[in-house]
Order: structure tokens, then sequence, then C-alpha cells
């Protein structure tokens, strides 16, 4: 009997998937526990159209993730800062003010945990640091950092 997983089944399959097991598996365990239902002309289409929706969705995504990348990558983001003697910073410039920095700068979106620096940004200067956006896809930005006037 064909069904279609509503959700993984160890030795079986993953969720989504059109898989063929036996009458007893499929009434008795499967349908019967709302693992699967019955791969009927209605339930494939509805499948199919599913992953259709799923598969633009990525589609759109991964398009915004490049056209973002283009837009940022080998940009300098200026930042300021507070700092006591010797130059040092009070505490750190983090990857939530940088994110912050690049929306205004650039007006890309980017979530701060995309952000990868190398290590904490605790002095004035000029740090590279990368930004991944999508698999596969990422920029490399600069963070110039200098005293608040």
């Amino acid at each position: 009997m064909k069904v279609i997983l509503t959700q993984d089944v160890q030795g079986s399959g993953k969720k989504g998937q059109v898989v063929n097991v036996s009458d007893g598996y499929a009434k008795n365990f499967l349908l019967k526990k709302g693992m699967a239902i019955e791969a009927t002309t209605q339930n494939m289409n509805v499948l199919k159209t599913k992953q259709a929706a799923q598969d633009h969705k990525i589609a759109m995504e991964k398009k915004a993730c490049e056209e973002a990348a283009q837009k940022i990558n080998g940009k300098t983001v200026k930042l300021t800062a507070k700092a006591g003697a010797g130059g040092k910073l009070f505490g750190s410039v983090t990857a939530k003010e940088i994110a912050e920095a690049i929306q205004k700068q650039y007006g890309a979106q980017v979530e701060k945990r995309k952000i990868a620096l190398d290590a904490d940004i605790k002095a004035f200067g000029t740090y590279e640091f990368e930004v991944k956006l999508y698999q596969g896809i990422s920029a490399k930005m600069y963070a110039q950092v200098s005293d608040e006037q």
C-alpha cells in the first residue's frame, strides 16, 4: 500500500515521502497512529502543491540573501563607542550592534547570529568579519570602530 508519511518514521522514511509499505503495517500502525495518510490522487496533489510552495519559498529566500550579499560584500560598517583611558572600550562591540549598523547604513536586514566575529571587539580599529546569510552565501565586511565625539 502506498502512503504519504506525515512525520518521520524510523525504518520507513521521512516526513512528506511517499513510501510503499505492507497493507497490515499501514492500516494497523501508520494510519491508526496518524503517522501517514493514504496516497490517494487528492492527497498526492496536496503534497505536490505543498512541495512546490516550499520550493518557491526557499528560492525567494535564497534570492533575497544573494541580493543582500551583493549589497554589503566588501563594505565597511562605521561604529562609535565610548572608551576609557588607553583606548580600551567600555564593554565590547557586539554582533547585535553590528547588525543594527548594517541595517541603518546599508538597508540590509541581517540577524545577529549570522555575524561571525573572530574575537570580541574591545579596542578601536578596523576588524574583518563574515556575514553568513544562507547556506553557501556569505559576505565579508569590515567594522570600523571609532571614539564617540
